[in-house]
């Protein structure tokens, strides 16, 4: 997809939508769509720059950089430092009306970029303790990029504008570092939602499962839940030539994925409950004759129901140590508290589907 034309279809929207809280004009609107199509160009290359020079959670230093650099170009009052890398602008209209903001994640992954695009990632960075390849896999440097845009549209009509725009700029929303804070419950925390108190928050979401220029959105339940797990299985160390003298924790560790892939096609019915029980780490070992004393899995779950979240993490928990015991080996189940289900207020959704439609 054109990343002009994702940011046109994309961005007007918004801040159309943002100016439906007040009774705006017709010349208003005009001049939005006007200046929206004038910052094609420069939203394009951010978005290039920005992804040829990804940051892992809670290290998002130089691209915060860009953004507070910006937004006080503009005019825009900046706050820096919050939850570690997050910023928030203040853009005071010239009207009366409503506080109302927009946000942007800023953080990349850790994932070796294989795309072959001039402005591919080479950079590396620091994982858990290990070396590894950083991308902007899950597009937050297109959101960055569009709310830098949102940004100068919104200042060049300030005088216009009814009402505060706080513009959030948030570090680690894939999670900080263990052992970390941040993140949003970080950014609320020190008060990103406050002085001026926000009345709505609107943000997106690219995705490539849809139709090129269409915008999809619903009220209630959008985005699932998301929760961490993390299992640690201890076994018995012996000599890959002799494995009946000690416990393997790699094959009990097998045993377990295999287990949990039970939950989602055996005991949810999927059919009137969304679930994902996913493993993307496991780790166990130093060489290749030798059965480890320890082995480490991680993974995600994800889900729309609180009910059926809790009944998960009971099915996970038994798999875990049930299986983990039959071997004889133990394991301890971690799961963290994540994310909850991004929830679109019903009435704000409907009031905004008019405009959303029309542009």
């Amino acid at each position: 997809m054109s990343r002009l034309f994702l940011f046109a279809q994309c961005v007007a929207p918004v801040l159309l939508a943002l100016c439906s809280f007040s009774a705006s004009s017709d010349e208003l609107n005009e001049e939005i769509a006007s200046q929206v199509q004038a910052v094609n160009d420069a939203v394009v290359a951010w978005r290039r720059d920005i992804h040829a020079n990804p940051e892992l959670s809670n290290r998002e230093f130089r691209t915060s950089a860009l953004v507070a650099e910006h937004l006080q170009s503009l005019g825009i009052e900046v706050q820096t430092g919050v939850a570690h890398t997050g910023v928030v602008g203040i853009l005071k209209g010239g009207k009366p009306g409503p506080v109302v903001a927009l946000r942007a994640d800023m953080d990349a992954l850790p994932v070796v970029e294989k795309t072959g695009l001039p402005y591919a990632s080479t950079v590396r960075g620091e994982y858990q303790g290990r070396d590894v390849g950083v991308m902007h896999a899950c597009g937050h440097d297109n959101h960055v990029a569009i709310l830098m845009g949102a940004a100068q549209v919104l200042a060049s009509v300030r005088d216009e504008l009814p009402g505060t725009v706080k513009f959030i700029f948030q570090p680690a929303e894939e999670g900080p570092p263990k052992g970390e804070d941040g993140g949003a419950k970080m950014m609320i925390a020190e008060g990103a939602l406050e002085n001026p108190a926000v009345e709505a928050i609107i943000g997106l979401h690219i995705s490539q499962g849809d139709e090129v220029g269409r915008a999809s959105y619903r009220p209630l339940g959008f985005m699932a839940s998301a929760q961490r797990f993390d299992v640690e299985i201890t076994g018995s160390q012996t000599h890959g030539a002799r494995p009946w003298a000690g416990v393997d924790p790699i094959v009990v560790g097998a045993q377990i994925v295999n287990g949990l892939q039970t939950i989602v096609s055996r005991q949810i019915d999927i059919t009137q409950h969304p679930v994902v029980v996913t493993v993307g780490q496991f780790e166990a070992g130093v060489r290749n004759n030798i059965v480890p004393e320890t082995a480490t899995l991680s993974g995600t779950i994800r889900t729309f129901d609180p009910n059926v979240r809790a009944q998960v993490h009971e099915k996970i928990q038994r798999v875990v140590t049930q299986v983990a015991e039959s071997q004889g080996a133990t394991a301890t189940l971690e799961i963290d508290p994540g994310v909850p289900v991004t929830f679109n207020d019903a009435a704000l959704t409907a009031r905004l589907a008019p405009t959303l439609e029309d542009v």
